[in-house]
């Protein structure tokens, strides 16, 4: 008699599934390369071998930049479940105690830029450690954080005076902000986009165009980022902004525009009296995180 043996399916390698996620969110296998500690070359082999493995391709490439095919859409939910899977195994054996719900706070512009990566990459090394997050205006946050409601903020501070609560853990410039080609900054009045009272951005902003006999009207007010990015990127307005908020169709105006210089900003942590190991490991990753992002500015 005689018995026909099967194939084993091969297994799929976890290390090469976090290279294919790290392409498929970045759209670049350069910068993808960089994020999984490999050379371009590297990831590229890794990804032809996955492609070979399964019998399918997974990206189309072009000059610039790569995009999924409907097979490396159909893998990437696969990968990343596989990985998140994976993490959450591993954490159990050798960070067994590091779990809970850590309640942390951010302004908007924090919390729209920067928090989902830095959460991302935190869940994928403590999948055990939930974090709630809170978006509200600094002032309110500090608030929070007195009454004990926070465990971590993050706020925007004025450089000066010289705050004493939190740790610094960036500084940044403020830019005017108006659109690439605009001609919002030659309207007189000046039309703005700003945040309502307590923001430090506009009070640098509204402070500095009065010092300087700018007349100005607020064209456009709102609590969210994003809806003043809009108003900038239309022409609507322009807005006091981070540096590093700014993008291709955004150009940053200045004393040749006859806008006056604005100041810088710190990014604080505040954290909680009683510090538990979930809060100290957020608050960590939190550091480390804008370590790295003022390496990558510097």
């Amino acid at each position: 008699m005689t018995i026909s043996l099967r194939r084993p399916i091969p297994l799929l390698d976890n290390e090469v599934l976090r290279t294919f996620v790290a392409i498929a969110e970045t759209g670049n296998f350069s910068t993808a390369a960089d994020a999984v500690f490999r050379t371009p070359s590297a990831v590229s082999m890794q990804i032809k071998k996955l492609e070979e493995q399964l019998g399918v391709i997974l990206f189309l490439r072009d000059a610039r930049s790569v995009s999924l095919t409907q097979h490396g859409e159909m893998l990437l939910t696969y990968a990343r479940n596989i990985l998140a899977l994976s993490n959450e195994a591993v954490s159990r054996f050798i960070m067994p105690e590091l779990a809970g719900v850590v309640r942390l706070g951010a302004p908007d512009d924090i919390g729209e830029r920067l928090l989902p990566s830095i959460l991302k990459s935190f869940s994928e090394s403590y999948p055990g450690i939930m974090v709630d997050v809170t978006v509200d205006m600094s002032i309110n946050l500090k608030k929070r954080m007195e009454e004990q409601r926070l465990d971590l903020a993050l706020i925007n501070c004025s450089t000066k005076p010289f705050p004493t609560e939190g740790e610094i853990i960036y500084t940044e410039r403020l830019v005017w902000a108006g659109a690439k080609c605009g001609t919002a900054y030659r309207r007189d009045p000046l039309p703005i986009s700003i945040w309502e009272d307590g923001c430090i951005w506009r009070s640098d902003a509204i402070t500095k165009l009065e010092q300087n006999g700018r007349p100005f009207r607020i064209a456009f007010l709102s609590a969210h980022t994003m809806a003043q990015r809009a108003a900038v990127v239309s022409d609507l307005a322009i807005a006091p902004f981070p540096r590093s908020y700014i993008t291709d169709d955004m150009r940053i105006l200045g004393t040749n525009e006859g806008l006056p210089d604005l100041t810088s900003f710190d990014i604080r942590l505040l954290t909680a009296s009683q510090m538990t190991d979930p809060i100290r490991a957020v608050a960590n990753s939190i550091r480390e995180a804008f370590m790295e992002i003022a390496r990558v500015a510097a």
